[in-house]
């Protein structure tokens, strides 16, 4: 008899297709938002789309184990173009 093979966690391949999408979204926009700044187009606008949002910011912890030396820290700073580049990904991950 054979049994059919089932995905054990399909909600977890999405959430990480999801989290992947995302980080494009945010990485794309932020591309974009500095290709626009250096564009003489939109050189009265750009200040807007660049500048950085800080959500928050854990600053660096050094811990020295006397073999290896690990310093963890995180900050999230985004700008209006990564921000707007996050939402497009939501759209298209829904869409797709």
């Amino acid at each position: 008899m054979k049994t059919g093979t089932k995905r054990s966690s399909s909600s977890g391949k999405s959430m990480g297709m999801m989290a992947l999408f995302l980080i494009t979204g945010a990485v794309v926009g932020g591309i974009l938002g500095e290709l626009a700044a250096s564009s003489s187009l939109l050189s009265g606008v750009a200040p807007y789309l660049i500048k950085p949002f800080p959500v928050f910011d854990v600053p660096p912890v050094a811990i020295n184990l006397y073999v290896i030396k690990l310093v963890i820290g995180f900050a999230l700073y985004p700008n209006l173009m990564s921000i707007l580049g996050i939402i497009a990904a939501v759209l298209l991950f829904r869409r797709f």
